[in-house]
This record gives C-alpha cells, structure tokens and sequence, in this order.
C-alpha cells in the first residue's frame, strides 16, 4: 500500500460517514432502508418472542434495545407483550409510530451511550447489531511487519498507511489478534470491548447480551471484514454518509459468561425451525399458515450461512 500519505484515520471517517450531521444512520430512511436484519419483517416477531423468554428466564422486566434504529424490534415486543417495560436507544429522535409505552433516549452514536441510560435493574440490554458499526481502527502490516493504521480519503475511499498503531491498540493485537504477514489487515478491538464494557457498567442487575456476526480466535479473516451496504446491495467502503458501514466483532474479547452461536442461543430458547403437521392444514387452515411461517422465520434465523452464524455474547450483571 506503500509509505505515509494523505488521509484521515478509517475510525475518524467511519464515525463521520455514519454518526456526522448528514451521517448515515441520520437519514430519513434508517438502516431498514438499506439491509434488512433479523429484527425486521416475518423474523422479527420471532426474535423478540425468544428476547422475551430470555427475559423471562432471568428475572427481568424491562428490555433496552441499544442501536434499535426505528424501534422496529421494540414495536414487535410490544406487540407480543403488553407489559414488560421498553427502553430503546438510538441516534435519531423518537419515531412518532411507536408506541407512546415504549420509553427513549438519544444517544450521540458510535461507541457512546447518552448518560440517562444508567441504573437499570432487572434488565434484559439487547444490543442487536451495535457493535460492528462502533467504529474501530484499521490496520494493515507493511512490508516489514510493522502493523499501521490505515487511512483513507472520504470521498474516494482510496487508502493509505499512517503511523503504527498505539500501544494500548498493540497489546490488544497481541492478546487477541496477532499478525505478522505484510498485508494482513486488522480490525482493533479495543473501541469496541471499551463500549460494551461502559454499557455493562451502567445495569445494576440484570444480563446483557451483544448480538453480531463476528469471530473467534483462531478464525480471523487475514484481510479484515469492513464492507459497506447501500440499497440491500454490497458496494466498496467509502465513508462518505451515502452507505453503511460495518466490521465483524472479535467476540471473544468482550467480557462475557457465555458465548454460542444464534442458533445454539434460539433452539436453548425455544425457537424450532420444524414445519407444523400437515393435518393442521386441514383442521384449521389460518393456523397452519401462521405455524408455517413462524416456522419458516424460525429456520432462517438459526440458518448456517446465515443468521445462524451469528454470536450471542451473554453477560451477567448484579
């Protein structure tokens, strides 16, 4: 990639493209406008059917959905239960959709939380897709093995290496992602372990689990994973606020008691992804086309090569 040159650190831009004034994540449209996730459409009310269990299991009577962008996973709690208490957190003002039951707060974006989101007892803290959009250093090792940060110009997405990487951003290469090939590139934790650690400090009771695509030691992509979205399409990563930007986490080096794959996490929750008997069809028709779907939502979540390839990172507090 050759020596110093012109450019803004990844992290800076990448913060900018999604959280600036005319960020991404600011738009009228929202993320659903672009890609869809696990909390939207037919497989919503699913996911939020096995939260609620998941709450129900731990003890606890408000869910807070951290990064919940238009509140569509709020809105499909709920829909399925009209009791337990709502929080969520998101750059953008309150949708005037929601539920005027579901509480909100506004959060500056990226890795910082907003300070009324503190003291929560008894509370399930989902954080569905936050962390890959926590922006993060990248780094690339140069021909000597030297690992430097990468800088990139905002409105070409044309790279270039800076400085090496600082000390603190070093050690966490070395306990958790160590390199040494010119040419690999590695997505920094530490913004990210440093995030969800400020959220788990602020639950005074209850359990927090980060929801993401992601990977483990031993499993790290040489070449990194920072890729961009635009219009459900994949698009080369410039951060100039017109597409999302995303990295997969290192899940691992979150602080965490349990760590299992969405599909391990779902089917421990009650979620199948078996079709219901065909009999049903006959008996009661409506009812056999909600099983089917619930059902077919149910598959596509614990699907390998899919959803189902995503982490749970389970922590709890108190």
């Amino acid at each position: 990639m050759g020596g110093l040159a012109a450019g803004v650190p990844w992290r800076e831009a990448w913060y900018d493209a999604l959280y600036g004034r005319a960020g991404f994540y600011r738009s009228t449209s929202g993320p659903a406008g672009h890609f869809t996730t696990a909390t939207h459409g037919p497989l919503g009310p699913v996911l939020a059917g096995a939260l609620l269990q998941l709450a129900a299991d731990e003890g606890c009577g408000r869910i807070v959905d951290v990064g919940c962008g238009r509140g569509e996973l709020l809105t499909q709690l709920r829909t399925l239960d009209r009791d337990i208490a709502l929080t969520g957190v998101d750059v953008v003002e309150r949708p005037t959709v929601l539920s005027s039951d579901v509480d909100w707060l506004v959060s500056p974006g990226g890795e910082a939380l907003p300070d009324a989101f503190a003291g929560f007892d008894a509370t399930l803290v989902v954080a569905h897709e936050w962390l890959d959009v926590v922006p993060c250093t990248i780094a690339e090792a140069d021909d000597t093995g030297r690992l430097r940060e990468v800088l990139v110009d905002p409105a070409t997405g044309g790279e270039s290496l800076g400085d090496e990487v600082t000390d603190d951003e070093m050690r966490w290469v070395r306990s958790h992602w160590d390199t040494v090939a010119p040419g690999d590139r590695v997505e920094v934790g530490t913004s990210r372990d440093s995030a969800w650690s400020d959220l788990l400090g602020r639950v005074r009771s209850g359990v927090a689990v980060a929801v993401d695509y992601g990977h483990r030691g031993g499993e790290r992509p040489a070449g990194g994973t920072l890729t961009a979205y635009r219009e459900g399409t994949v698009v080369d990563p410039v951060p100039d606020g017109s597409c999302d930007l995303t990295a997969h986490v290192a899940m691992d080096s979150l602080d965490h008691d349990e760590l299992v794959d969405q599909r391990t996490a779902l089917r421990g929750l009650g979620v199948q992804g078996a079709p219901p008997p065909r009999q049903l069809a006959a008996d009661d028709p409506a009812a056999y086309l909600r099983a089917l779907s619930h059902a077919s939502a149910a598959a596509s979540l614990t699907a390998r090569g899919g959803f189902g390839d995503f982490w749970w990172a389970l922590k709890r507090v108190g």
